[in-house]
């Protein structure tokens, strides 16, 4: 075999490297580069912000230069880079705080924005101008950085201290950073573009306010956007955890053996490894036949396989999951709801998984109606740690979860049952994650999961339920109005007519009308009081029947830490976790009776609509009939006691209760996935081994819709 002398060859650095192969950081092609620097800046400055405490406000600017080329202008209200740290953060590739850390974050090699640093300098020839300011320096420093490849090193210039005017608003700027940036690349407009980019971040991210401007050559705005803010309340901060023994292969197991300082094995699995007990740590070192007193530097090779085959077949504590951070279903409805028009809105946050040791967890926000095309494919929103993900659609385990499902159940169309279906329909995908595992270096598609698919199905499919309930509900709803109209329209001209013919007095018609409509019809109303900054909520019922009625009216309600049910006439009392229900005096025939409550500590359109419960004789169209057994089942559960009076775990009480739908400030009805095979609903069973068997496509939704348990 021929040999290459030793004099030839050489190490090349990190940055040679991506010098070289810019694909691998999304610099491919001259309208990707442009949204993935974009990215990369936001990225950061989303990043520095939640850690500081501090609410996101960055603004993006472009300006088309002569040819394919462009001026990228990013400025955040960050906290600022010590000046001693701007050469590093800028200046060198693989320089970060987070790689070494298991937690949820947007970036983690430390690639990110020294990467657009080093595609501007190698499309361009020149320089990024930096500007940084923290807020216990009095002046702000100014530079010029570029990077040096072969060393992987930044070049800096024309360095100063400067006393940094925001040019738009003319004030002295306390805290953040500016970079000015000019590549090669090309603006484009549409689906892949740096304002369906800013779009889609802004969803997810509804704590941040985000502003782009776009201009030619001539200094006019072809494009413009600002993404007002709508929550002030940050992500919450996550934890670092240690790694999980599960996730481990066999070379990273004898590294941390190589590098322990522990002198007995079971500290060395217990300091090491979250999830290990004392009890575990004694039953792995037993099947691998290790003694408690060995150092784990004089662990060999063999050794090492025998306790990563051990540690396999034991059962361990999962991780912790304070290392995630999910949007949750209030904010999430509220980014939806600000970006996109529309007359439906549900939300899932499913209880944190483990695949392989690492934490994740899925939520999913669908949106109906609105502004969205009825006659296309629906818009899919894909997110991996609050980022979008914009190409490699086909290639990404999200959107196999979505294509994966028969949409036809849920009442969209569905051709051929393959690929996604048609309907005037949003779906947001996001995986939250220590350890997201992509398709490329790109990070554009999420690779495959057996794990992470099933959750997306399950979520998905709660969705659906929830859609396919809406439809149902307001197609009740449409022909019963459609027929009161009809004949409210039609017999008082019959009357009329009659009467004339006759030369007899007009009869009172209510008696007749109630007893062709023949029902009992619910409606809800909701306002946003701007004045006392509550949400009211009316709930009509009206009897349309021949004999009186008398019901108890029982409706969700967003139960969370500084909501405040208030104003209701009549009053009404607290059922359980979300729910609340009222005493309706008894209705007589022709006749209709009114609950009113308003609701504080909320924003507006945080809460626009409900699910109705109903105990009486007789159906309710647009209510559904309750189901004691299970009201019971949710009382026990949030008293953290089982049907049999035993204690509940903690951990499986909150994994419940969020997977009933109810998060901060959210309550989402999820009736069973009637459609599904026996198999799909069992997976849901994961905390309830005595729910009742599936009912027909027939049987109404009940409280069960609520609780989140399919039948």
């Amino acid at each position: 075999m021929a040999r290459t002398p030793r004099s030839e060859m050489k190490q090349a650095s990190i940055s040679e490297f991506f010098e070289k192969n810019k694909h691998f950081l999304g610099f491919d092609s001259l309208q990707r580069s442009l949204i993935t620097a974009v990215k990369e800046a936001v990225d950061n400055s989303l990043d520095a912000c939640e850690e500081a405490g501090i609410l996101p406000d960055i603004r993006i600017e472009l300006f088309r230069l002569t040819g394919d080329r462009v001026l990228l202008i990013a400025q955040d209200n960050g906290p600022g880079i010590p000046p001693d740290a701007i050469k590093k953060v800028f200046g060198s590739l693989l320089f970060g705080s987070r790689f070494h850390t298991i937690r949820q974050t947007r970036g983690q090699q430390g690639i990110g924005i020294t990467g657009v640093i080093m595609y501007s300098q190698l499309t361009s020839g020149k320089p990024t101008h930096v500007v940084c300011k923290v807020a216990s320096e009095p002046t702000a420093v100014q530079l010029d950085i570029g990077l040096d490849t072969k060393r992987n090193v930044a070049i800096t210039s024309n360095r100063r201290r400067v006393h940094w005017i925001d040019e738009a608003t003319g004030l002295e700027v306390e805290h953040g950073v500016r970079i000015e940036a000019r590549m090669k690349a090309k603006f484009q407009r549409g689906k892949q573009s740096v304002g369906q980019y800013l779009r889609m971040t802004a969803i997810v991210n509804p704590h941040a306010r985000i502003q782009y401007t776009a201009r030619n050559e001539d200094g006019e705005i072809i494009e413009q956007d600002l993404h007002e803010r709508v929550s002030d309340e940050l992500p919450r901060q996550v934890e670092a955890i240690r790694p999980h023994p599960h996730g481990l292969e066999i070379g990273s197991l004898q590294r941390f053996l190589r590098e322990s300082e522990e002198r007995k094995m079971t500290s060395f699995l217990r300091h090491n490894f979250c999830g290990v007990s004392m009890r575990a740590a004694r039953e792995i070192l037993e099947r691998s036949e290790l003694e408690e007193i060995r150092k784990p530097k004089s662990i060999k090779a063999e050794e090492a396989q025998a306790m990563l085959a051990a540690i396999r077949q034991i059962r361990l504590l999962p991780p912790p999951t304070d290392c995630l951070s999910p949007i949750e279903g209030l904010l999430m409805k509220k980014g939806l709801s600000k970006a996109i028009d529309s007359r439906f809105v549900n939300t899932v946050t499913r209880a944190p998984a483990v695949s392989n040791g690492n934490p994740f967890q899925i939520e999913v926000g669908l949106i109906f109606g609105g502004d969205l095309l009825a006659d296309g494919p629906i818009e899919v929103l894909r997110y991996a740690n609050r980022v979008p993900l914009m190409y490699q659609q086909g290639g990404c385990l999200l959107s196999k979860g979505i294509e994966s499902i028969d949409w036809k159940k849920y009442g969209l169309e569905h051709p051929g049952g393959r690929g996604f279906p048609k309907g005037p329909v949003a779906i947001l995908i996001h995986l939250a994650s220590t350890n997201v595992q992509f398709t490329s270096e790109a990070k554009d598609a999420v690779a495959e999961n057996e794990e992470v698919l099933n959750e997306i199905r399950l979520s998905l499919q709660e969705v659906g339920r929830g859609l396919r309930r809406h439809k149902r509900k307001r197609a009740e709803r449409a022909k019963a109005q459609e027929k009161f109209e009809l004949v409210n329209e039609i017999l008082p001209e019959i009357s009329r007519r009659a009467s004339m013919l006759l030369g007899r007095t007009e009869p009172d018609l209510a008696p007749v009308i109630t007893r062709i409509m023949n029902a009992v019809f619910c409606e809800e109303e909701f306002e946003w009081d701007a004045e006392q900054n509550v949400q009211r909520c009316r709930i009509t019922i009206h009897n349309y029947t021949a004999r009186p009625r008398a019901y108890s009216i029982l409706t969700t309600w967003p139960e969370a830490e500084g909501a405040q049910m208030t104003s209701e006439q009549p009053l009404g009392r607290r059922e359980t976790l979300g729910l609340w229900t009222w005493r309706l005096e008894t209705i007589p025939p022709g006749e209709q009776t009114t609950v009113e409550f308003s609701v504080s500590g909320l924003s507006k359109g945080a809460w626009t609509d409900t699910e109705v419960f109903f105990r009486g004789a007789g159906s309710i169209i647009g209510a559904s009939p309750v189901d004691e057994d299970i009201l019971a089942d949710m009382r026990a559960e949030e008293d953290g006691r089982g049907a049999s009076g035993e204690e509940v775990d903690a951990v499986v009480f909150e994994a419940v209760r969020s997977r009933s739908g109810v998060t901060v400030g959210d309550a989402v009805a999820v009736p069973p996935d009637e459609g599904a095979s026996d198999a799909e609903n069992l997976g849901d069973h994961r905390f309830d081994s005595t729910a009742p068997p599936t009912g027909d496509d027939s049987r109404q939704s009940s409280l069960s819709d609520f609780r989140g348990v399919d039948e």
